[in-house]
């Protein structure tokens, strides 16, 4: 999993059939090894469930920014997960629940916790600005408990905040999936700093940016539609895109010596 310093990583132009090969990959892998994919999923759907009881049977909306921060604390070291399970795979190397939770285990003392810091203050920067938004449009509303009263939404006010604050959502959105859409894989099987794995996932993107926007999309829209069945489509959509994640790094990412 390690190389030599003067390794350095080379940027390729992505195509279409790189994301055909890379989620036909990732099926293979996750048919391969279901166990650990409904595992790490299975993270985020108890999650979802938890946060929904949360905020629909107790009202209790001040889960709302812990569950904001804790979420992507976890994401890149259950992304880990899956990208070791692929890896393990690739190289013919015996799968193990002890091999793999150790691997993910290990990431603490190296770069993994700096790329999540980092989306963890992208994230609580994006919902500070999504309050600023609310409260710059609807902050003089009338309202009332808006999970049962909707009306205001509708409003002129209401429509200017949903589209400004969509907009600058997608903003956030496409940088943060420019800086770690390979950075993460990368940082898992090299010694790398997190700045150079950013600067090479934002590298390829901006090379190959209507594939790569594309692939972002797709992952996106899997996943909200994934969400709609009391989110149990997360135990597929989530692994499948983990997997084929890595497959896709591999493809676009070369070393040098």
């Amino acid at each position: 999993m390690t190389t030599a310093q003067a390794e350095r990583p080379e940027v390729l132009h992505a195509e279409i059939q790189d994301l055909r090969a890379a989620l036909a990959a990732g099926w293979a892998d996750l048919t391969r090894a279901p166990a650990y994919g409904l595992f790490f999923a299975g993270v985020y759907v108890l999650g979802g469930w938890l946060l929904y009881w949360a905020f629909t049977t107790k009202g209790a909306l001040w889960w709302t920014l812990p569950a904001s921060a804790g979420f992507p604390i976890l994401g890149p070291f259950i992304a880990c997960g899956l990208y070791e399970v692929s890896r393990r795979l690739e190289a013919g190397v015996t799968l193990s629940w002890r091999a793999v939770l150790t691997a993910i285990f290990r990431q603490k003392d190296r770069q993994i916790p700096s790329m999540a810091a980092v989306i963890v203050v992208f994230f609580l920067f994006w919902n500070f600005l999504a309050h600023m938004i609310f409260a710059l449009f609807l902050g003089n509303a009338v309202m009332t408990n808006i999970s049962t009263s909707l009306a205001v939404f509708v409003t002129p006010a209401g429509l200017s905040m949903l589209g400004l604050g969509t907009a600058v959502g997608a903003v956030f959105a496409t940088l943060l999936f420019s800086l770690t859409v390979v950075s993460l894989p990368m940082l898992l099987e090299r010694e790398v700093d997190f700045v150079t794995a950013m600067l090479t996932s934002f590298a390829l993107v901006r090379q190959s940016p209507v594939v790569m926007l594309g692939w972002g999309a797709l992952i996106a829209a899997a996943s909200f539609l994934a969400m709609l069945p009391g989110f149990l489509g997360l135990l597929v959509v989530l692994p499948l895109f983990g997997h084929a994640s890595w497959h896709l790094y591999r493809r676009v990412i070369q070393w040098d010596q």
